[in-house]
């Protein structure tokens, strides 16, 4: 049986202004002992997630700061040993500001950077496996859909239960165990660069982001549209139009809800861009407490639908 090791990437990009306008750039690293070309990428840390190894790896690679963009896929190779390595990529665009903080010096493992144009970097890669990968990435760059935004559907951690005793249900809180979720979720969040955070205004929800928001220090958007108890009532004229604004804004937003509102928002989000309708939606919308799935839309033609969909049941 063999050994799967884990790991996680980025393909990072820029727009480099030259003198016929803009030119799309990608980072290639030349690592070290393995006299290779290739993206950063590196194993998984214990209790990591792929988010989080993929923005760590580029920081202590590269020097840069990164957050995620549209999910790439993942790639799978063997290795020697019988063994066998799983590396989840996503496209991470690199501002001019953060290009010039990095803090990168050659070392023991990477040996140099190149920024090189987009049409000529598949032609360097030194591995198969990243050639394929770096294919999905060429295909969004050529329908100009790299400049992306997330929704991320979050249900909330784990609150009290229900029966007799219990608080009204909207007060219900979070359990021992839903505030160490709440917690667990934060750095994973974190990774995708959220700029607004929307929640239904049930304590439980309220309680599931709280963490994140002081982190990320962003107040929390609470909006009724979103609870249980207005879902219950059937008119989601409000829901529908909340939807349409987290599109039409084309801001990073994390939306924490609950279990049977989950679905319902999908779908809004599928009218809400001509996306395609599938069981991939069940899917991403089947979440345990604490559960969240992003989906990745083009910021500049949010009419080509969703773009990717990653779905992280949380494990902690």
């Amino acid at each position: 049986m063999s050994t799967e090791i884990l790991a996680a990437g980025t393909v990072c990009w820029r727009r480099v202004p030259t003198p016929a306008g803009e030119q799309l750039h990608v980072l290639l690293i030349h690592r070290t002992k393995q006299r290779d070309v290739s993206f950063p990428k590196g194993k998984l840390d214990p209790g990591e997630s792929m988010p989080e190894a993929a923005v760590r790896e580029t920081r202590e690679e590269t020097g840069l700061g990164v957050t995620l963009g549209v999910n790439l896929g993942t790639i799978h190779y063997e290795l020697s040993g019988g063994r066998r390595k799983t590396v989840q990529y996503w496209a991470a665009e690199v501002t001019g500001a953060a290009a010039l903080a990095s803090t990168f010096t050659p070392n023991n493992e990477v040996q140099a950077l190149e920024w090189v144009p987009a049409s000529a970097a598949r032609a360097r890669l030194s591995y198969r496996a990243d050639r394929e990968l770096y294919d999905v990435f060429l295909r969004l760059a050529e329908h100009e859909l790299l400049d992306t935004f997330s929704v991320t559907l979050l249900r909330h951690a784990k609150a009290e239960p229900r029966g007799e005793g219990a608080p009204v249900d909207h007060l219900r809180g979070l359990t021992d165990a839903g505030e160490l979720q709440a917690r667990t979720l934060v750095p994973i969040l974190a990774c995708f660069g959220p700029k607004r955070i929307r929640s239904s205004s049930a304590r439980r929800c309220l309680e599931t982001v709280a963490p994140l928001a002081a982190h990320l220090d962003k107040r929390v958007r609470v909006s009724e549209a979103l609870s249980q108890d207005f879902w219950d009532a059937g008119d989601l004229a409000e829901t529908r139009r909340l939807m349409g604004k987290i599109i039409t804004r084309g801001k990073s937003t994390i939306v924490c809800s609950h279990r049977p509102v989950l679905p319902d928002l999908a779908r809004e989000l599928v009218l809400a861009t001509g996306s395609v309708p599938g069981d991939y939606l069940s899917e991403a919308t089947a979440l345990p407490p604490g559960g969240f799935s992003v989906f990745h839309f083009s910021r500049t033609r949010p009419g080509a639908g969703i773009l990717a969909v990653e779905t992280y049941p949380l494990k902690h």
